[in-house]
Order: structure tokens, then sequence, then C-alpha cells
């Protein structure tokens, strides 16, 4: 079923030769090897296409952003072997991280690694005429917008250029734009494609108008411009394309993470991953598997359903007990290895990192571990389960913000969260009434527990102005962001500087 992961198999090598490849270090390098340039690309339909499933190829190297997402968070330590393991993580849980972190440096690495594939097919997107051009075009806009997204999530301010790829020198003449000119670009690239994709996607992967909009709404969100979030948010609710995974016969949300739901109604965006190929250490972002349910599986485990991993990504005691018992979303999000071990006498699992502030918590992110399958060479590198970016669930939750904090309608914003509620207890006896900012906060809230495990959770805390004193070490003024890596502030020669307090 995932279609787009078959043809990335088949041209990645090609497409790979042809644009700027993720594997390099700088976010301005443009080899092009083979004499495969803009010149002599792009002259057919099969070009463009090829070119857009290498931009594709780049998302699946964002685990990375899911895996700190939460380890930044309240929701998790980081765990590991032991306190040092992947210490670029281990700084993030503790919030000491410094610009020369080389797990930082992946997520800028990759995601501008997004950026140029993108760029590269729109500045030559006037070469040719072909039926079918515009999908091409408009999934490419809304590719680069969401890995700008991710970036300027992640670091704030960042350098961008319209009118195509960044080469080499671009670092000492492009300065970094501020973020509300990344956003600008953002809203820019996403209206555009708004007006050129389908509402059903051409292959399983691909990107839909609902992903454009969903994408669109959340971005005006983060900058609190919320009837406009509303807007593009409700075009979604109501387009009729998807519903919550459980409200319709044969299925049931127990399995909403596991493979028989990936790629059903509730998945506006979801990255592909597939164990049909092997990988390695020397290019995790080379992996067609999702290297970040491996690394957060238990460790040493032997037993049913699930195969074992590194044991990163831990959730909390506190985070666990934020479920109220019955809520059906607490056993379905974290496994509780002590209880599943004495339901399942043939388990057995070593514990690695003791640290009480990043270590063992005796639970484990269920949404993401990895399952029994058979996929290809190391194991904890090429899990085949998708990510799901972003799941209609994610959208009910980010209107009803909208419609509350842009006091737009309580009520409406009730219907909206209470939708989510009503799955995760089977019934309407835990309906929310409340307005106003009480309902801000139980908005918040249930944004935690729906979407625990998924990477959302530290971002949600600095633009709702949470993040000081809900995380262990953050520091207002500073952590909203993390550091632009050293590399790229020596680069650019002194046209940027670096994040404050860094």
């Amino acid at each position: 079923m995932k279609n787009i992961i078959k043809h990335k198999i088949v041209v990645g090598a090609l497409v790979a030769s042809a644009m700027f490849t993720s594997c390099g270090d700088d976010f301005v390098e443009t080899d092009a090897p083979y004499g495969i340039n803009s010149e002599s690309y792009f002259s057919s339909q099969d070009d463009y296409y090829n070119a857009l499933v290498g931009a594709y190829d780049v998302l699946q190297s964002t685990y990375v952003n899911v895996i700190m997402g939460e380890i930044a968070s309240d929701n998790a330590h980081c765990g590991g072997e032991s306190a040092t393991d992947v210490i670029g993580w281990q700084q993030v849980d503790r919030m000491v991280q410094t610009p020369v972190n080389d797990n930082l440096k992946n997520v800028w690495d990759w995601n501008f690694a997004g950026v140029q594939r993108a760029a590269f097919i729109l500045e030559n997107k006037d070469k040719i005429e072909f039926e079918g051009k515009d999908q091409i075009i408009g999934e490419a806009y809304f590719l680069r917008a969401y890995f700008n997204f991710e970036l300027v999530k992640w670091f704030g301010p960042i350098p961008i250029k319209p009118e195509g790829q960044f080469v080499s020198g671009d670092e000492t003449s492009y300065p970094r734009a501020t973020t509300a000119e990344v956003y600008a670009y953002i809203e820019s690239d996403l209206v555009a494609a708004k007006g050129m994709v389908s509402a059903t996607a051409p292959e399983v992967g691909r990107v839909t108008k609902g992903a454009v909009q969903a994408l669109l709404g959340k971005a005006y969100l983060y900058q609190d411009k919320f009837a406009e979030a509303a807007t593009e948010l409700d075009d979604v609710i109501n387009s009729g394309m998807y519903h919550l995974y459980g409200s319709v016969e044969g299925e049931s949300y127990s399995n909403l993470f596991e493979y028989m739901a990936e790629n059903s109604a509730e998945s506006v965006f979801e990255v592909q991953y597939t164990g049909t190929e092997g990988a390695g250490f020397g290019c995790l972002q080379c992996s067609e598997g999702n290297v970040a349910v491996g690394f957060s599986g238990i460790r040493g485990y032997s037993g049913p359903t699930f195969e074992g991993g590194y044991g990163f990504n831990l959730p909390t005691e506190e985070a666990y007990n934020a479920f109220d018992a019955d809520d059906m979303r607490k056993d379905v999000t974290v496994l509780d290895i002590e209880a599943w071990a004495a339901a399942n006498p043939s388990v057995e699992y070593s514990i690695g990192n003791q640290d009480p502030e990043t270590g063992h918590t005796g639970y484990y992110n269920r949404k993401y571990l990895p399952r029994i399958n058979d996929n290809q060479g190391d194991a904890n590198l090429t899990q085949p389960n998708n990510y799901r970016a972003i799941r209609f669930a994610d959208v009910l939750l980010m209107a009803a913000e909208a419609y509350n904090r842009g006091g737009l309608s309580d009520a409406t914003a009730q219907e909206y969260m209470n939708e989510v509620r009503r799955r995760a207890f089977g019934d309407e006896n835990h309906d929310v009434i409340a307005t106003g900012n009480t309902l801000t906060n139980l908005i918040w809230n249930e944004r935690r527990l729906e979407l625990m495990g998924e990477g959302h959770r530290f971002f949600d805390l600095v633009r709702t102005n949470q993040a000081a004193g809900t995380i262990d070490g953050f520091t207002a003024g500073k952590n909203e962001v993390f550091p632009i890596p050293l590399q790229e502030i020596q680069f650019s020669q002194g046209a940027w500087e670096q994040n404050p307090n860094y």
C-alpha cells in the first residue's frame, strides 16, 4: 500500500545524483555528479515525478524531529544505555544543548535537504507542460513549506531563498529572515499548493488538499491568527474526507497505531516507511525505515507483540498518570513494562540508563514501539511503522483552540473537543462544558493526552508560553528555540548571529 515508497526505492539513486543530497553536511551543498543538472534535467514528465519522489524521500529523516520533540518536553526522558548515550539527545532532555550538537545539526541539515529538493523542482517548474503538472508542483510547494515549518519551529529565524535552491556562497549573502518573514513564506507556498493539489491522493502517501489546508491552519495557529486557522481547519473537517479511526464499523481505536490503520481516514498526512531495505549508522537518514521506532524499543526485549530496541524516549510516570483511568488512550499511548511482563510471563527485558533525571521510567511509547515484522537488515534501523504527521484528531483540537482563543465560538470549540473525547472514553459522559480560559486550558491538556508520543508537545508548550515552569531546565528567552549549529554560523562569516543566550 505504500506506493510512494516503492517508487522511492526504484528512482532514489537517480534523483540523489540530480539534486541536493541529504547526506551532505552543509545546507548549501549542491554537488551534481554525472553531469545531471537543471539544464539537462526536467525534459520530461518522468523527470518531474522522479524529482518529487526525491523530495518525499527526505521526509523519512524527519524521524529525528519526532523523537527529539518528545524528549525535549515534559512527556519523556531520553533513556538509552546510559546518561551519555546519544549525548545530543541527553543534552536536549536536560535543556543544556549547545551549538555543538550533532543531533540538532541533523535536524538542520536534513530539513534543509528537503527544502533544497523541493526548491529544485519549483525553480524549474516552467520548463515544460504536461498533464498532471499542477499536482506535482503543488506537492513541491507543500513539501518546501513542511520542511521550512519544521525549521522555524526548531530554530526560529532561518535563511529563505524564494527564487530556488541555495548555492555555495549564499550563506554569506542571505541573512536569516525574521520569524514573521519565514511564516509568510510558508503561507505563500501553502496557498499556492491549495489551488493545485487534488482532494484525493494520486498515490498512497502523497499530499492532498486536506493536508495542505491542515498545515496552513497549523501555521496560522502558531502565529495566533485564529480566524484564518479556523477557516482552513473547518474546510478539512467539513470536507467529508476524514474521520476519527474507530468511529465506523470494522474499526477499533485500539488499532490506530497498528499497521492495519496506516493511511486510514484519520490520517491527513502520513510519512511512509518500509522495512524492505537495509540501513546502517553511517547514514541514518538513508534508511527507508522509521529509525525512531527502533530507538524507542524496549531494551533487551523478548516476548509477544513487540521487537526490542535501544530504550530511548521513555514516557514519565507523570505523563502516564495524566490520563484518567477510564481513558482508552492511556494504554494505547504508553506501555507499562512491569504490568506487561506480569501479564505475559515469557517477557524478558533489560534496563539501561538509570539516571533519575533522564533514565528508565518503566514506561515506553507504545504508539511507536517496534511490532514484530519481517523487516530487513538491522531491525533497529528499518522499522516500517508509518508516522501519522497530521491526524484528524489534531485538526479537530487545533480548530477547537482557534475557535476558543479567537473568541469565535466556545460552543464550536466544545463540539470539536468533545468529538475527540467521546472516542477516548466511549461515551458522552466526559464532555466538556467549560468556556473562556478554563476551556483553553482543557484544550491544551487534551492536546497533550491525544498527541502524546507524537513529537508535538514541546512546540505546543512554547507557542502557548507554558514551557517555562513546565519543562525542567527550560530558560525563558533562550530555550524557545534551539541553537543554530556552530558550523553554519562559521560558514556565514558573520552574516548570521546565534540565537540569544547560546
